[in-house]
């Protein structure tokens, strides 16, 4: 027994589960090179020296795309929810080689992530003291007493002191 619909009865005399599917227009060699040339002309994040230089001892036009990509997204993202897997999935590749690729320019995930909140840290400071929880929180420590240890290690004193000179 044949079904139509009264849009297919129309037009064709087709029934209801026999539809006809727009044809996908396929990718040729052309486009997909096309599409590589677009890629390899987006431009290389724009990463301060000084911050390359204190991670890597290296200048940034020395690093791969991979590790430049990965200091600009965590100078300018969510410190809180950027990992290292939402940093790689965000570059488009899988956290192993992530891994890799940095290892290949000497240096690692967790090393980039602490200049980077120091970066961002001195960043904040300079304009005016704010309490420790709300630079904790905005470099992405999950407890407060982490970013204390940390900026002891950065400067050799406690963030209490800091205050002192803003006072």
């Amino acid at each position: 027994m044949k079904q139509t619909t009264e849009h297919h009865a129309s037009t064709t005399a087709l029934p209801i589960y026999v539809h006809r599917v727009a044809e996908r227009r396929r990718a040729s060699p052309s486009d997909s090179w096309g599409a590589l040339q677009r890629a390899s002309q987006i431009p290389v994040p724009d990463v301060p020296m000084d911050l390359c230089v204190r991670i890597t001892g290296r200048a940034p036009h020395e690093l791969s795309r991979t590790s430049l990509s990965v200091i600009d997204l965590l100078l300018t993202g969510d410190l809180l929810r950027l990992r290292s897997e939402e940093v790689a999935d965000a570059v488009h590749i899988s956290p192993t080689t992530l891994r890799r690729r940095l290892r290949a320019d000497g240096i690692h995930y967790q090393s980039i992530l602490d200049q980077v909140r120091r970066h961002r840290c001195t960043l904040m400071l300079e304009k005016r003291w704010l309490p420790g929880k709300c630079v904790a929180w905005e470099l992405g420590y999950a407890e407060v007493n982490s970013f204390y240890r940390a900026f002891r290690r950065w400067t050799g004193h406690n963030y209490s002191d800091l205050k002192q000179l803003y006072v």
